[in-house]
């Protein structure tokens, strides 16, 4: 058994993804399991929804419904944890049984982010493009960077009014010729 903490998927009932999440943490931090389990994730991304009076608004959407995100080091200590969660169905993986994300399947899911925060090629008060989602094609003003979360945040003028957007560092391009 290894003694590195490795990322598992856990599946849930739908709609309790944040409160599996919760109790899990809390579980931890109660029984001082903070070497077990050191990280619990229900990745989100915040997208630009119309409601059905066809108002743009932003809203944080799950990104895998049923699915909790758990870095752990896989004990029975860990596997009883997270299996015995209230809202918990098993893991993911053949008959329940947990297997480990791979390296490409964690940089894949961008649950970790290393690299990305040293690319930043922007700054406050830059133009930017951008060039995917739901408001791909628009261009703002970085308003504010979070190298941590690896989103910026930009003001886009939609409809007559400075509309604010959080978008993925991914998502924007600096614009030189504006």
């Amino acid at each position: 058994m290894s003694d590195e903490a490795k990322w598992y998927v856990v599946h849930t009932y739908s709609g309790y993804e944040n409160k599996v999440a919760q109790t899990i943490l809390q579980v931890v931090e109660n029984r001082k399991l903070q070497g077990l389990i050191t990280e619990v994730k229900v990745p989100t991304e915040r997208v630009m929804e119309k409601n059905d009076k066809g108002v743009l608004r932003e809203v944080e959407r799950k990104i895998f419904p049923g699915y909790v995100l758990v870095k752990m080091i896989l004990t029975d200590d860990s596997w009883y944890i997270c299996r015995n969660t209230r809202g918990v169905t098993g893991f993911v993986g053949p008959e329940s049984k947990p297997v480990p994300l791979s390296e490409k399947e964690v940089e894949a899911l961008g649950v970790e982010s290393g690299v990305k925060a040293a690319e930043i090629d922007i700054k406050v008060g830059d133009r930017v493009k951008i060039s995917a989602g739901p408001m791909d094609g628009f261009v703002g003003e970085v308003k504010s960077i979070d190298p941590e979360e690896n989103s910026v945040t930009v003001s886009v003028s939609m409809f007559g009014r400075e509309t604010l957007a959080t978008l993925d560092l991914s998502q924007v391009k600096a614009v030189t010729d504006y």
